[in-house]
């Protein structure tokens, strides 16, 4: 008998799990200590909440739940069906917090996240699963800030909220010195953008205006007061790139009398070698494509208009 539409989710969904460094298990066969992260199959949860797609464990505390769904079905309806199985964990078996604050809802194909550490947790579109020790850290980040944070005064508050959501809501004002009018306008909107869970935002500024300048000013906030781990500067020419880099080497933070550079590493991509300890990686859309593609292109790939790429990486591929 052929598999169904879900089964053929299920298994996609199995082998996202994998790849993203979960053991998934049987719930006839459990081992909560196998990994780091586990991920258990067709889950009973106690009267009235059904039974989860997969359960989540963490360090051998449940911390998440997936709901799985045939390709082609709509998954912002399904949110409130994750959320209740988020509620249904037994109450003898050990979570890190409950409702248990991860949620998936995927397809396979398509998968949302909602992270009950936010504000005002909702879905949110994602690439793939996230892995365990990201889901480690973020917990531990959320135990200090249940404990700790009501007793905090508001000056020590700034990168101590849970989630990069709730920290951008409280980052300190900005300071307009050395900005022009448009600029702050700028940096303000988009912060408050960002605060709504509105991720997605333009800034619209004319030739000349300062519009890199801009950035680095709400990239430099958003690493020291968001708490942001890494940001991706991405442009569209190599010699756009250098210039960037430059001038992330000249920003003087009003915050700190700090260069950029002297507080947080800035790299410029000339390969498809990642620093992991950059918080900016400066990446043309040209060595982005090589780096899905995993294939390593030269640095001079940086100055080609994308027509172009696309030619060197059919030749390239055709010796393979």
């Amino acid at each position: 008998m052929s598999p169904g539409p879900e089964d053929i989710a299920r298994e996609q969904i199995d082998r996202m799990l994998i790849q993203s460094g979960w053991v998934v298990q049987d719930a006839k066969a459990v081992n909560l200590f196998a990994k780091q992260g586990v991920a258990i199959r067709e889950f009973e949860l106690k009267s009235g909440h059904g039974t989860a797609d997969y359960l989540l464990y963490v360090d051998g505390k449940a911390a998440g739940v997936i709901e799985a769904k045939k390709a082609g079905s709509t998954l912002t309806g399904v949110e409130i069906q994750s959320a209740k199985y988020s509620k249904g964990l037994p109450d003898a078996l050990p979570a890190w917090t409950r409702p248990l604050p991860f949620c998936y809802q995927s397809t396979g194909i398509e998968t949302r996240f909602t992270n009950g550490f936010d504000p005002e947790p909702c879905s949110r579109q994602v690439f793939f699963f996230h892995k365990p020790e990201t889901f480690a850290d973020w917990l531990a980040d959320g135990q200090v800030a249940t404990s700790q944070l009501a007793a905090m005064p508001p000056q020590q508050l700034y990168g101590k909220q849970p989630t990069l959501n709730s920290r951008i809501r409280q980052m300190p004002p900005l300071i307009e010195d050395g900005l022009w009018p448009a600029q702050i306008i700028a940096i303000k909107n988009l912060e408050k953008s960002l605060s709504e869970n509105r991720p997605r935002a333009v800034i619209q500024m004319a030739t000349g205006s300062g519009k890199t300048f801009t950035a680095i000013n709400f990239l430099y906030r958003l690493i020291k007061f968001g708490g942001a781990k890494r940001v991706l500067f991405l442009v569209d020419r190599g010699n756009l790139g250098r210039q960037a880099l430059k001038e992330f080497q000249q920003y003087l933070s009003p915050y700190n009398n700090f260069k950029f550079t002297e507080k947080y590493i800035a790299q410029r991509l000339t390969s498809n070698t990642l620093d992991t300890t950059a918080r900016v990686c400066i990446c043309t859309i040209q060595r982005l494509y090589s780096m899905l593609k995993g294939v390593d292109f030269p640095e001079e790939v940086d100055e080609l208009s994308a027509q172009g790429l696309d030619t060197v990486y059919r030749r390239r591929s055709d010796r393979i």
